[in-house]
């Protein structure tokens, strides 16, 4: 009975765990500048713009404190932005989207990004629309070909 018990909660307890987790990871084999590329280009082929691309172990290794490789990838398409904006100007806040990349402490590349359903649940009527839902797609579509 302990035994089953124990495994209800490990169960009920990852999938709160799950539940409350609003950033997104994607598990590659690329490496991170591979796994960007593959992002930027990806971006390209859906008509969005690429606004930025952020090397934060470059920066860290200009203060002297180098970290495992990490870039960040800032993009937008006004198709999806725009949409989100008119129905709450702060939207405009929590866009363009962006996707990191980066590597663990175990040498494994993610790509990571936050749900826009959790980043933009403070604004309802934008939350519940369905732009979020294009959004999310569009986020889960992008790092999927990336990561391949």
């Amino acid at each position: 009975m302990k035994h089953l018990l124990l495994a209800s909660i490990l169960t009920f307890g990852g999938a709160l765990s799950a539940m409350a987790d609003d950033i997104i990871k994607v598990q590659t084999n690329k490496s991170v500048a591979e796994a960007l590329d593959a992002l930027e280009a990806a971006v390209g082929n859906a008509g969005a713009t690429v606004f930025a691309r952020i090397d934060h172990a470059a920066g860290a290794e200009k203060v002297g404190t180098p970290i495992p490789a990490n870039q960040v990838l800032i993009f937008g398409n006004p198709a999806l932005g725009t949409p989100a904006m008119q129905i709450d100007p702060r939207a405009g806040l929590f866009l363009p989207l962006k996707v990191q990349a980066y590597e663990d402490a175990n040498g494994q590349v993610w790509l990571a990004y936050e749900d826009p359903k959790e980043t933009m649940d403070e604004l309802d009527e934008v939350e519940k629309s369905p732009v979020i839902e294009k959004m999310r797609g569009a986020l889960a579509k992008l790092t999927a070909a990336a990561a391949q």
